[in-house]
């Protein structure tokens, strides 16, 4: 009983000790993204994207308490600690399954949802203020890396802010089935609201292997740890 539950233990504990290192790598990286001004310009992170860095903080933080409490109660032998870490990652699961299961019940609401930011950032197009400048000059950046033009009805969602040199598309060295004509200029033909939805669509089965791969670690450490609290309660 006693090599088993050593074995138990040390296994919780590299197990534990390799998730605190994931969330360790994961809120330094964020952080670093968060405050570093350099590391902002090199990934083109730009401010309205700082609430998804803030979400990684948070999962980060997370999976590096959960970590800590697993590594200490396998060590430590604490059955409270081992219980808290069981309770945490039960409620993540939880919190995964219901995320799924509500995506695909209220898929259309989704999708609804999607148009209505859609057409927010399309005003962002036709606005004058600073902060909508600062996003038309990146979402031309856009524009041109990824051969669109506008987010839901191409050029025409500049409004008047469309000129010359936006979306423009060179019918020389591109395929003649990216432009299309637009108060006298050519331009790209597909809304870049498009292309983005079809880059969700074509990393969605990626996002899932991911979420059934957490999933399956999560389970994996709720066996490990709900074993050894067991093996400590009958010492």
């Amino acid at each position: 009983m006693a090599g088993v539950s050593s074995c138990m233990k040390y296994s919780m504990f590299i197990f534990n000790f390799l998730f605190w290192l994931c969330g360790s790598i994961i809120l330094g990286v964020s952080i670093w993204i968060r405050v570093s001004k350099d590391a902002q310009q090199e990934l083109q992170i730009e401010s309205n994207m700082f609430a998804g860095v803030d979400l990684l903080i948070a999962v980060g933080s997370i999976i590096m308490v959960l970590g800590f409490l697993g590594c200490c109660g396998a060590i430590k032998e604490s059955r409270c600690m081992l219980l808290l870490f069981f309770i945490g990652l039960l409620l993540i699961l939880i919190l995964q399954i219901t995320g799924g299961v509500l995506g695909a019940v209220y898929r259309s609401q989704i999708e609804t949802s999607y148009k209505e930011t859609l057409q927010q950032n399309v005003n962002s197009l036709q606005g004058s203020t600073e902060e909508d400048k600062t996003f038309q000059e990146s979402f031309q950046k856009f524009e041109n890396m990824n051969q669109c033009c506008g987010l839901l009805n191409g050029a025409a969602d500049w409004g008047k802010n469309f000129g010359s040199n936006i979306c423009k598309c060179d019918v020389q060295t591109s395929s003649s089935d990216l432009c299309t004509t637009y108060k006298g200029y050519n331009v790209y033909k597909r809304p870049c609201g498009e292309v983005m939805l079809e880059f969700i669509k074509n990393h969605l089965l990626i996002i899932m292997g991911i979420a059934f791969g957490l999933a399956f670690i999560e389970i994996l450490g709720l066996v490990f740890s709900m074993s050894l609290y067991c093996q400590i309660q009958r010492k």
